[in-house]
């Protein structure tokens, strides 16, 4: 059998979650070697992402060679990948999720509420940048690209007071700063997907069968709802709009939030509902968001 081709960006924590999944790949028999691709969001550094194209930022050079066959899979933070894959590309499986939240570091202040009046607060995120304003209207959001260990020096050599991370990734590398603290989901709603990953591979493809037995049925259905929910809504990772579904015993919770960039308008729901009725929970979150004015708030900034 020949050695499959696993593709990934080449920062520390993309190449990290490669490897995760290489492991993966031996415990299956299968052998395997990773090629490292630049995308548009690595080549772009000094544009903030939502300027340059939101759809497939970190995937698009990927997907071109899965389709050519350069590439057998490729592993992404399920975050990245857009909910509408180009046939025959399809999601071969999805990860174990670990911890979703955001993440708070700062070399100097304990936690959000600790920072001064206009403190710099660095993100790549509208999602982000939105709750944050939500919080504190007095903080100075700023655009905030490039790998994790660039983002980390910026923070060390003060050209912010603070940054936002996502928690999966700082936990998988380890990262300890002075301050990292969590933000709970009533503070900051993640992206949809963040915390899991994706393996993208052709539908067609002679492993695909055999890939699918690393998918952890629990995270897909539940990131599959977030991916639906934002499908639905025709947004994506580059718009201020976050989700979240969770699942204790056989009680499902999903809570979303959209808003304005300076946060003057927020719509946020939430609902809990039997696992058993997952298609009626969801729409009905969908009816309550669009009623509250979601579609509106998703207009006026696409405008």
């Amino acid at each position: 059998m020949k050695e499959l081709v696993i593709g990934s960006r080449g920062s520390q924590l993309a190449l990290w979650q490669a490897r995760h999944i290489q492991t993966q790949l031996d415990n299956l028999g299968l052998k395997s070697r990773i090629e490292v691709v630049k995308t548009k969001g690595d080549k772009i550094l000094d544009v903030p992402l939502a300027k340059i194209g939101g759809k497939g930022l970190f995937t698009k050079e990927l997907e071109e060679l899965l389709l050519v066959g350069a590439l057998d899979l490729a592993v992404h933070s399920l975050k990245d990948v857009p909910v509408d894959l180009i046939p025959p590309l399809s999601l071969a499986c999805v990860s174990k999720r670990v911890d979703s939240r955001d993440c708070f570091l700062s070399m100097h202040y304990p936690s959000l509420e600790d920072l001064p009046l206009g403190a710099k607060v660095g993100t790549t995120s509208l999602r982000r940048c939105m709750q944050l304003k939500r919080l504190r209207p007095d903080l100075d959001t700023l655009s905030l690209r490039g790998n994790i260990q660039t983002r980390l020096q910026r923070l060390q050599e003060g050209a912010f007071d603070a940054i936002i991370l996502a928690y999966a990734g700082v936990e998988r590398l380890q990262i300890r700063m002075p301050y990292c603290v969590p933000l709970s989901f009533k503070q900051m709603l993640p992206c949809m997907g963040q915390g899991a990953l994706g393996v993208e591979m052709c539908s067609d493809h002679p492993l695909f069968a055999t890939i699918t037995q690393l998918n952890d049925p629990k995270s897909a259905l539940l990131c599959g709802l977030e991916r639906a929910f934002i499908a639905r809504l025709n947004g994506g990772c580059q718009v201020p709009l976050g989700v979240h579904a969770s699942l204790k015993g056989e009680v499902l919770e999903m809570r979303a939030i959209v808003g304005l960039l300076d946060a003057s308008q927020v719509v946020e729901e939430r609902i809990v509902g039997s696992i058993h009725e997952v298609d009626e929970l969801l729409q009905l979150l969908l009816e309550r968001f669009i009623e509250k004015g979601a579609l509106d708030i998703l207009t006026r900034i696409s405008l």
